[in-house]
């Protein structure tokens, strides 16, 4: 009698341990019950990009050149006017540079993906 009742109970438990994810070979994954798929988690690393931008390095400006009046002595008590005093306008056209900076086009996540592998308490 005590021999049938400790094979009743090592075959209770042999089939209780069969029965876990871990005999499924659903190691490290979410099975949710019934054991169907094993899901594992997967990691997406975040995607970067370089983006080339035309930004301005300086400003263009107007640099105005005065001349003065030249005068000349003509005869020795008078001095004329020669040229009027002017004005010349210098355009300095604005200065761009490219610059390149890093961009995120997507953030990393995860996500369960099913895994393919036996799962003895179900039959896949």
């Amino acid at each position: 009698m005590s021999r049938t009742l400790a094979v009743v109970f090592s075959t209770a438990v042999a089939a209780i341990s069969m029965t876990g994810a871990a005999s499924a070979g659903c190691y490290n994954c979410y099975a949710p019950p019934p054991c169907q798929t094993c899901y594992q988690q997967q990691y997406v690393q975040p995607q970067y990009r370089t983006v080339d931008e035309t930004v301005m390095v300086s400003p263009g400006s107007v640099v105005a050149h005065r001349s003065p009046a030249q005068y000349r002595t003509v005869m020795v008590p008078q001095t004329v006017m020669v040229a009027p005093p002017s004005v010349q306008y210098e355009r300095i056209p604005p200065q761009y540079a490219t610059r390149q900076r890093v961009q995120m086009v997507s953030p990393g996540y995860s996500y369960y993906a099913p895994v393919q592998m036996g799962c003895a308490s179900c039959g896949y």
